[in-house]
């Protein structure tokens, strides 16, 4: 199954909806994915048959304004999952790849109140002059959970979907040098979308920990990124698991991959130059592609003035 929250005209506000063919079909009720979650997945399958047979209304998805799947959830983890990822960044800094990191998955929190739907605009962070994209495999936990293990923790995924996590480098640079963070360089944007795509869709693409699907990235219309999901150290089922330990999760979180290899313009400008691959700037187009999970779009526009503190 294929799920979008999206805008309806006919309920006048936000809906929920079923795609399949390239249409939307709306549901009635309710009007929140997030109200779907929390079971095994009956919810959710109830939910599509009642799309099908009684539809509020019938959109095409390309003429549909999208919201993410769950504008706000109640949490945000980011991951590094990806070896390549973590090497080519660590050359930037000119520091190796810690050993702890093959140890545990690490994370950090980001912001829910900054998710985005795939078209819509994406401010530069104020102040920020080294801005980027992250091209991440994230997903939705279907269940909550406390101190799973990671067999278990699979199964509390309601479905995968593409994540871009927009980064403030030059900010994240300086604040992680007191110890902290990330946190300013995070805290922008985070473009979730554009569809939920429920994990049997993804189950025949399994390789090792991740999927063996083709995932790409263009900056006006040029390829920055190309690449697969298939090279991922941590499973989204350790992830999860770690997530859990010690605490809970619950219906609606979302966790993020972390950065493919080669999933942003700070691994590229390492490989091969600022100057090939340069940093975002205001009426650049980006759209992130995943086989499978669609595109997900965006402009980038001129964020707010920085306002001194002092």
């Amino acid at each position: 199954m294929r799920w979008v929250t999206y805008r309806s005209a006919a309920a006048g506000g936000e809906r929920v909806g079923l795609v399949e063919d390239g249409q939307i079909h709306g549901l009635r009720a309710p009007d929140r994915l997030l109200d779907l979650l929390g079971d095994d997945g009956e919810r959710m399958a109830g939910a599509a048959e009642e799309a099908r047979r009684d539809p509020l209304e019938v959109v095409d998805l390309d003429e549909a304004v999208l919201r993410a799947p769950v504008p706000v959830p109640p949490s945000i983890r980011d991951f590094m999952a990806f070896e390549a990822h973590v090497r080519n960044a660590r050359k930037s800094m000119d520091a190796d790849l810690d050993p702890e990191w093959y140890h545990d998955p690490v994370f950090y929190f980001t912001n829910p109140a900054a998710v985005l739907g795939s078209g819509d605009d994406v401010p530069i962070s104020p102040g920020c002059t080294w801005f980027d994209y992250e091209l991440e495999l994230g997903v939705v936990v279907g269940r909550g959970g406390a101190d799973l293990d990671p067999a278990e923790a699979e199964e509390h995924i309601a479905g995968y979907f593409i994540f871009c996590d927009w980064s403030a480098r030059d900010l994240q640079l300086k604040e992680m040098r007191q110890g902290l963070g990330p946190a300013k360089g995070k805290d922008g944007a985070s473009t979730l979308g554009p569809m939920l795509v429920t994990p049997d869709e993804l189950a025949p693409h399994r390789k090792g920990n991740g999927f063996d699907l083709q995932a790409g990235v263009t900056v006006n219309g040029r390829t920055y990124t190309k690449t697969t999901l298939g090279e991922q150290y941590w499973s989204f089922g350790e992830m999860l698991a770690y997530a859990s330990r010690g605490t809970r999760l619950v219906p609606g979180d979302v966790i993020g991959s972390g950065t493919v290899g080669t999933g942003c313009i700070l691994e590229l400008s390492v490989l091969h130059g600022i100057e090939e691959y340069p940093w975002l700037r205001p009426g650049d187009e980006v759209v992130l592609s995943v086989e499978l999970l669609g595109d997900l779009r965006a402009r980038i526009v001129e964020g707010a003035p920085l306002r001194p503190l002092r």
